[in-house]
């Protein structure tokens, strides 16, 4: 009989994860998703037992707004890179409902044969309407598939938003699909995705739509010559592909090993995780301290009147806020 999530210990689950077994990862998993306080410390227990074992993958953040085709280039980009003999986690974070709570979580409908391959891992998570606590625990997920032996992990946003911020600040390499349209998607692309993206690929660059994709990349390449890159040590390329043909694919392979090797030669690799760890840190202490202060029971106790006192006008956001402050300074 297989044990339930609450039986397992931290040395049971570290044993699992570092020998690679799925449904322990899947479990593992699922407990630093929780916002059970007894889940989380095991959770906390278990990141720091698996740390060492963490680190060595190749973190890839891929965005795109719906329609564009990213579950096909994920299934073709990763089926060539397990032929290749690489193991591959892909992290999907799925949209849910703001009234329901539910979660769609096709990714594994969409990408069967990626699914179906012993040498991935696919695991969908829903946002459930909080991006910064689903970022919290894509980091911890990441860090468990590390773990257990995976060496590139993909990060699947939503494309909307937030996400792409989030996922951008938790990768090595941020990659944005984009669709076959010049001039008119260029007026709609966001200068801020443009600033985020290392890669730009336009996707469905096969048949009729070649030209349009061509024309595309041109005009994507003239937009990112006139923004400053993020780095120093790297431009932001942009490729044309078809995720349903797979042309295009190697070259976008090569250029992620072109952006590795920048990185590391000049050290900027290793300080950009050394950034991501410390504003992972801030943001996972901002969130317990919102937490925090929704259980303080005088706070919670305070916090509706305040509110309501702001929604009707009667008193400003920044004196609320002070008087929050001085409650708990009280207390």
């Amino acid at each position: 009989m297989t044990a339930r999530r609450s039986d397992l210990s931290v040395e049971a689950y570290v044993a699992g994860v570092r020998a690679g077994d799925r449904a322990v990862l899947s479990r593992a998993i699922t407990l630093v998703e929780s916002r059970r306080a007894e889940h989380r410390q095991q959770a906390a227990a278990l990141l720091q037992a698996l740390l060492p074992a963490t680190g060595a993958a190749r973190r890839i953040g891929i965005t795109g707004s719906p329609g564009v085709g990213k579950s096909t280039f994920i299934e073709a980009l990763g089926l060539r890179l397990t032929a290749a003999g690489h193991r591959v986690a892909v992290l999907a974070v799925d949209p849910s409902s703001s009234r329901s709570g539910g979660s769609i979580l096709g990714d594994k409908t969409r990408m069967t044969r990626l699914a179906a391959d012993p040498a991935a891992y696919i695991r969908p998570s829903p946002t459930g309407g909080a991006l910064g606590g689903i970022a919290r625990a894509t980091r911890e997920a990441m860090l468990l598939c590390e773990a257990a032996g995976f060496d590139i992990v993909l990060v699947e946003t939503v494309g909307v938003g937030q996400s792409e911020t989030l996922v951008a600040d938790m990768v090595d390499i941020f990659v944005a699909l984009m669709l076959p349209g010049a001039g008119d998607e260029l007026q709609g692309i966001k200068k801020g995705l443009v600033e985020l993206a290392d890669i730009i690929l336009v996707n469905k660059a096969d048949g009729d739509g070649r030209l349009r994709a061509d024309q595309a990349v041109a005009h994507y390449r003239a937009a990112l010559s006139i923004i400053e890159p993020k780095s120093p040590y790297w431009r932001p390329e942009v490729l044309p592909i078809s995720a349903l043909s797979g042309e295009g694919l190697d070259a976008f392979w090569a250029t992620v090993q072109r952006h590795a090797a920048a990185m590391a030669a000049t050290g900027a690799g290793s300080e950009l995780r050394h950034q991501q760890e410390v504003r992972w840190f801030w943001s996972m202490l901002e969130d317990r301290l919102v937490e925090w202060l929704r259980r303080h029971q005088e706070i919670a106790r305070l916090l509706p009147t305040l509110e309501r006192q702001v929604r009707e006008g009667r008193l400003s956001p920044p004196l609320a806020v002070e008087r929050a402050l001085a409650t708990i300074s009280a207390s």
